[in-house]
């Protein structure tokens, strides 16, 4: 049975997803138009499959091979091969020692006091700012997540976030632009970045090594003390930082985004927050586990907005999903966003309800009907602590603040490596007075 899909046109796709505004706009017309089981060109591969479906998903789940065209465009940040790609058997021990540091609760709860003193700085920062000036989430925060994640994992501070965070949207800019054409501009630059980033990990790991000496409590010590040689060590930083600074930064963004806009929502927030709270301005790691509503807060915009709006594998045999016939080495395209919105499983899946995901309502779905990290052994390995990270962002903010939306500011999902803001997402900040 042949896969449905639209037509193949000469330009191998580009034209298409570029009318669409980008691969995660494309995949929800896709779907809506063609069902959960969709063929279409996609620059980079030449058998695409998008499957919406959870339940058809399983049958992808065990899959340890991306495709290495798609994620080309990432080798200019590797100098040891790209390691969004790296073969299955050399993927499983690298994953594992990454598992081991940026899944371990106890590391958490060793860092939780310096992420506190992150997200309270920059909390000041906003209380100091004049009444009625809109804040940029996405620039802010998103700077937030890199320092968090140079705290955590490189065990160093970043001098310059800012620029740190600008040097990586010039080099993505650069390098995804090439899965839909080459940017005329912008090469140099991206160099330029590249060459900063570097630089900058370079200087992180020598500050992190005094006297040589390793210490598996984060990241590099860890890299470290498994005999990995100073290339990859850097390679996994750059990886690391990647997707840390972005992943955080942007699902908070988008969290604060829409409880400006559903106030009601926000009222529950605050009210959880001063129960358990009490006077306290922010939670103690334990605390994460009262703040139930939050969290289904945070996992329903994460459901809105997934920061990663999709992932892709390659078939390694042949396999059958819905009836039709998928042959070894296909593109398998996961469309989490399309995932997310199957309103066969979220019922008005375009509105915000987080009792969505009440542990009674959860039960009641698939497994993968809620993906924002991806699925199976190429999974996010950072989930755990991204969630962490944000739940504590949210608590320390949405304890002293309110947010409501900065008049006449637009606010546009786009690609940009995560599901971004094309103008930021500007709101007006303002003090609450605790319950």
């Amino acid at each position: 049975m042949n896969i449905p899909g639209p037509e193949p046109q000469a330009d191998g796709g580009v034209g298409a997803v570029a009318a669409a505004g980008g691969l995660h706009t494309y995949q929800l017309r896709l779907h809506a138009e063609y069902g959960p089981v969709v063929r279409f060109q996609l620059p980079g591969a030449e058998t695409a499959v998008s499957v919406a479906d959870p339940v058809l998903l399983e049958a992808t789940a065990g899959i340890d091979k991306r495709p290495e065209r798609l994620f080309a465009f990432l080798a200019p940040l590797f100098e040891t091969g790209n390691l969004q790609v790296m073969p299955a058997d050399e993927h499983g021990p690298w994953r594992r020692l990454l598992l081991s540091v940026l899944a371990g609760r106890p590391s958490h709860e060793r860092h939780f006091a310096q992420f506190t003193a992150l997200a309270t700085a920059l909390a000041d920062g906003w209380a100091e700012r004049a009444c009625g000036e809109p804040v940029e989430l996405q620039k802010d925060l998103t700077a937030l997540s890199l320092r968090m994640i140079c705290a955590y994992a490189l065990g160093g501070e970043v001098a310059d976030p800012d620029g740190v965070v600008a040097a990586f949207e010039e080099v993505l800019t650069e390098h995804l632009g090439q899965l839909y054409g080459p940017r005329a501009e912008g090469a140099e630059r991206s160099r330029e970045a590249l060459a900063h980033l570097r630089a900058t990990v370079d200087r992180v790991v020598a500050a992190h090594r005094p006297g040589g000496r390793a210490d598996s409590s984060d990241l590099i010590g860890a890299l470290v003390e498994a005999g990995e040689r100073p290339a990859r060590i850097r390679d996994t930083v750059m990886v690391t930082m990647l997707a840390a600074h972005h992943t955080t930064g942007v699902a908070v963004s988008w969290a604060l985004h829409l409880l400006g806009r559903h106030p009601d929502v926000a009222d529950r927030v605050a009210d959880e927050l001063d129960r358990v709270l009490g006077d306290r301005a922010a939670p103690d790691y334990a605390d994460l586990r009262r703040l139930t509503y939050l969290d289904m807060v945070l996992k329903e915009s994460m459901r809105l907005y997934p920061p990663g709006p999709y992932g892709a594998r390659e078939t390694t045999e042949a396999l059958v999903l819905g009836g039709y016939e998928i042959p070894a080495g296909a593109t398998i395209f996961y469309p989490i966003w399309a995932v997310h919105m199957n309103p066969d499983h979220w019922p008005q899946p375009e509105k915000f309800v987080p009792d969505r995901f009440t542990p009674e309502a959860a039960a009641g779905r698939p497994r993968l009907a809620y993906i924002p990290f991806g699925l199976g052994p190429r999974a996010c390995e950072g989930a755990g602590l991204a969630v962490v990270e944000a739940q504590l962002v949210l608590a320390v903010l949405l304890k002293r603040f309110r947010f409501r939306p900065a008049p006449g500011h637009e606010v546009t999902p786009i690609e940009r490596f995560v599901l971004w803001a094309a103008d930021d997402i500007r709101m007006i900040v303002s003090p609450r007075a605790s319950g």
